[in-house]
């Protein structure tokens, strides 16, 4: 996700490295190049050029001081545009009502049904929220069934009516549900609807009907400026309170994200980020800038990191280690933490630095994959004390882990000098903990 713009916008700066000043020459040259990267992007012609406008007008007025570079204050200038061109800052989900009710909107195949499940698990997990899924999709075939395994999958119940196909009726009978089963949240999950008059009919009827907290627009980033164009005909229709933006990961130019918000006025509020149901993020506008222009986005990734850090389990793990106690049981359940954050490469995208440098490295998920085998292919005795992995006994997790000889002792070496290092800190009383720093193996 919008690396190509990423490469175009880092080009556009070089056009100012060794200028000493800002000048309105030198600011149109970059700024040509700019748009010409934005449009690449898939960006509105009006939002582009209206962008470049403003940035032009901001750099033109500033009085570059001796200790800032030309080129630095433009990546300045352009971030703080960015960001406010994507809303500024995040906005939340509204869940005032009791129960609050959430109306999902959008075109079959967006991923409306999958993100229903994804914000039921965000909203249950990190907000401990009862929510009910509603299926009111009632004309596409196996939608209901759809529902009902992605509410399985996240442990949700769904309310479905195999019989009955008016939504309207189905979506008012699965709020007196919610509130007979003392669920807090419901969230309608409607037809993936064409742009028709009978399907838009419909869904404004349902809205009318239960009138919800929040009606959220599901779209497909893949589908560029369509995505723009399909929101701002069910904006005039529905009047929606916030865009989802799906797919997200795929190969996706990104100009909906940076489009969009200007075009209906209405925020982006979650990016899908991956098939998997807690691939789900709530947007952050500055965040988002910050990735697009190569600076990371270091925020995000200490969240995540806290959203699986257990204060009981560091604290075992900080007395292990103080008595040299630290084994492969340990390093097993860091690499499962780990694993748990998200996709390897966004992770590592998302640390200042690192995204240009792994541009053409494929980090592929399963690159632990030959570390849990070994370690699997050990006895319970020898996952506890790796003292005793004597010669023969690494032959045997060798041949049962399909890995050879010198992979076993790679890791087992560098095991060794972690837990020499992570000792030292300890002692050292840094009251930090350090995650293991053993290397999968990257294809470039």
């Amino acid at each position: 996700m919008f690396e190509n713009l990423s490469e175009r916008l880092d080009r556009s700066f070089k056009l100012l490295k060794g200028e000493g000043k800002i000048t309105e020459i030198n600011v149109a040259e970059t700024l040509k190049d700019v748009r010409k990267a934005l449009l690449d992007a898939d960006v509105n012609y009006k939002v582009a050029k209206s962008f470049t406008d403003t940035v032009k007008e901001k750099a033109l007025g500033q009085n570059v001081l001796t200790s800032v570079k030309p080129s630095q204050l433009m990546v300045k200038i352009v971030h703080d545009e960015l960001a406010s061109l994507m809303g500024g800052t995040a906005v939340d989900v509204n869940l005032q009502g009791n129960p609050a009710i959430i109306l999902m909107s959008g075109l079959q195949g967006s991923g409306k049904t999958t993100f229903t499940g994804k914000l039921a698990s965000l909203l249950k997990t990190k907000k401990n929220k009862k929510p009910l899924l509603a299926a009111c999709d009632v004309y596409r075939p196996a939608a209901i069934e759809q529902l009902r395994v992605v509410g399985e999958q996240v442990g949700v119940p769904v309310y479905m009516e195999l019989e009955n196909k008016n939504p309207v009726e189905i979506a008012m009978n699965a709020i007196r549900e919610a509130r007979a089963k003392g669920n807090d949240v419901v969230i309608v999950d409607t037809a993936g609807l064409a742009i028709d008059e009978q399907m838009m009919n419909e869904i404004a009827a349902i809205k009318s009907a239960i009138q919800p907290d929040e009606t959220l627009f599901v779209v497909d980033a893949m589908t560029g400026q369509d995505a723009v164009n399909t929101a701002r005909e069910f904006n005039e229709r529905l009047n929606f309170d916030g865009v989802v933006l799906t797919k997200l990961d795929g190969d996706t130019r990104g100009g909906a994200a940076l489009s969009i918000r200007t075009v209906v006025d209405k925020p982006i509020k979650f990016v899908g980020t991956g098939e998997k149901m807690d691939a789900l993020d709530i947007f952050h506008p500055e965040r988002m800038a910050d990735r697009i222009l190569g600076m990371g986005d270091i925020v995000s990734l200490v969240e995540r990191a806290q959203e699986q850090y257990d204060e009981e389990e560091a604290k075992r793990l900080q007395k292990k280690i103080a008595k040299n106690q630290f084994d492969f049981n340990d390093f097993i359940s860091q690499i499962q933490q780990i694993k748990k954050m998200g996709n390897l490469k966004e992770l590592a995208s998302m640390i200042p630095g690192v995204g240009k440098a792994l541009k053409d490295v494929d980090i592929d998920d399963n690159a632990f994959k030959s570390i849990e085998a070994i370690i699997y292919s050990m006895t319970p005795d020898e996952r506890s004390n790796p003292a005793i992995l004597n010669g023969s006994r690494r032959q045997r997790i060798a041949k049962g882990s399909g890995t050879s000889i010198q992979e076993v002792n790679k890791l087992i070496k560098q095991f060794d000098e972690t837990r020499k290092m992570m000792r030292m800190l300890t002692s050292a009383k840094s009251g930090k903990m350090k995650l293991p720093s053993m290397k999968p193996s990257f294809r470039r």
